[in-house]
């Protein structure tokens, strides 16, 4: 996906790195455990494709030590500065249309990303074509369809009103593109491909402070096309941004499912 597709959650936008920060706090521990199941270690190769934020670039480079290499990709770089530095390698690149930016690597990881790009199927064979035989690909995505709901537990106008809107905004993905329930699939779609030792767990956060910060960033962040697209009003997103900052309901995200498998 290009920068003029009109991606809804770009990385220049104000709230991006909020978000970044947010997916940090709930997703890099689960992240960096089946990184370390994995077995990379000093001297490795990798790709960190869709990077976004730089929590996940950071951890691995010093994974790797100065004798390895992080590969950084993104549509957007415009967050790297800070990490753009030996071992890491940062480099703007469309995984559902363009070449792998090597090959040879130790390891490929993509965290919520394929869900946004169109050619996920084009994506998902790249990241392979990139391994080592032997290399291990792991990647982990939300499947929004699997739990919906911004509050599961809806029992008051506040829960009603925060679940129109990740209706809404559930919405705005789909017609960009985005499948919702791509996250299931993963398995599967590893297996097809010809990995081995295929596997996939998923977390579920349900309430915590960065499902609040998430929320509130995301919700700021498309606010706009929200109202456009007459799916909520100023005065809905007012009141649910208050709401979040009040800190009474038990926000959640999707599902993020992890699925790995090594390349024959």
């Amino acid at each position: 996906m290009t920068q003029a597709d009109g991606y809804l959650l770009g990385n220049r936008q104000s709230e991006a790195g909020q978000r970044f920060d947010a997916f940090a706090a709930l997703f890099d521990p689960t992240t960096f455990r089946h990184i370390e199941a994995l077995g990379l270690g000093p001297g490795g190769r990798c790709w960190e494709v869709g990077a976004g934020g730089t929590s996940v670039v950071a951890w691995l480079a010093e994974k790797v030590g100065p004798t390895g290499q992080v590969v950084a990709t993104d549509i957007d770089t415009s967050l790297f500065a800070g990490v753009a530095h030996a071992p890491v390698e940062v480099r703007t690149h469309d995984v559902g249309a363009e070449e792998p930016p090597g090959e040879g690597f130790d390891l490929v990881h993509a965290r919520l990303v394929l869900v946004h790009v169109p050619d996920r199927e084009r994506a998902l064979r790249s990241m392979i074509k990139s391994l080592r035989p032997g290399g291990r690909l792991l990647v982990e995505d939300a499947d929004p369809a699997l739990q919906p709901l911004t509050c599961p537990y809806e029992y008051g106008a506040e829960q009603q009103l925060a679940n129109r809107l990740r209706q809404g905004f559930r919405k705005l993905l789909a017609e960009r593109g985005a499948d919702l329930s791509y996250g299931r699939k993963l398995p599967r779609l590893l297996r097809d491909a010809g990995l081995l030792d295929v596997e996939a767990d998923a977390y579920f956060p349900v309430a915590s402070p960065a499902c609040a910060a998430l929320e509130s960033a995301t919700v700021r962040q498309i606010r706009g096309r929200l109202v456009t697209a007459g799916l909520a009003t100023d005065e809905d997103i007012d009141q649910h941004l208050a709401n979040v900052e009040a800190g009474s309901m038990d926000l959640a995200t999707a599902p993020m499912i992890s699925a790995w498998g090594r390349k024959a």
